[in-house]
């Protein structure tokens, strides 16, 4: 394996540094992103029990907020709860923002080295056909030698599509989980808001 790097030639360490990057954040981003830790269950039942309990303090909101992105929302709703409806509903837009650019965090990234890969693939394949074609000599060319060569040269946009390939599959599987526990968020930030005007009207 390493014979081959080193025939490939130096463009083929970019796309080894790409892939370890590519693996870091696939790791660090499915860690991370786990319903259990975004969207704890029974978190906005516990958050309206408190605030029907009437034992909201600062110390139990800094405590929501450092609970999970979604306790970070909710607890800009509590922070907000003695303003109006849409003063409210603006302080857990505001949060859910943030919250929603935090979850996709490294994702340009992942994206960007899925786009990426094929092409310095592509163009260090380029490069180990211009260095392989600028040592023959027309007198002196091996057809064998030269097929070698090409087929070493080759392993560049082999190795590029291997590392695209598994980066963009996990790059649209993180999109679309951000995406659906961003929904899920707006939804129970709604529930929250409701409940709480909803019984200043009783």
């Amino acid at each position: 394996m390493f014979a081959i790097i080193q025939a490939a030639g130096w463009p083929i360490w970019l796309l080894l540094i790409s892939s370890v990057i590519a693996l870091a954040l696939i790791i660090e981003r499915s860690l991370y992103l786990r319903h259990s830790l975004v969207l704890p269950p029974g978190l906005l039942d516990e958050v309206i029990h408190v605030y029907r309990s009437g034992n909201v303090s600062v110390e139990v909101i800094d405590k929501l907020e450092q609970n999970s992105p979604l306790g970070r929302v909710l607890a800009a709703g509590l922070r907000s709860v003695d303003s109006p409806r849409e003063i409210m509903k603006e302080s857990i837009e505001e949060a859910g923002s943030s919250v929603a650019h935090e979850l996709e965090r490294f994702l340009t990234t992942l994206g960007t080295i899925a786009s990426l890969a094929p092409l310095m693939g592509l163009f260090g394949t380029v490069v180990g056909m211009i260095e392989i074609f600028g040592s023959q000599t027309a007198a002196g060319a091996n057809p064998a030698q030269l097929a070698h060569g090409i087929s070493v040269a080759l392993y560049n946009t082999g190795f590029g599509l291997l590392i695209a390939m598994p980066a963009m599959v996990f790059y649209r599987h993180f999109r679309a989980l951000v995406d659906s526990f961003v929904v899920d968020m707006e939804q129970k930030a709604v529930k929250f808001v409701d409940v709480v005007h909803g019984t200043r009207k009783t």
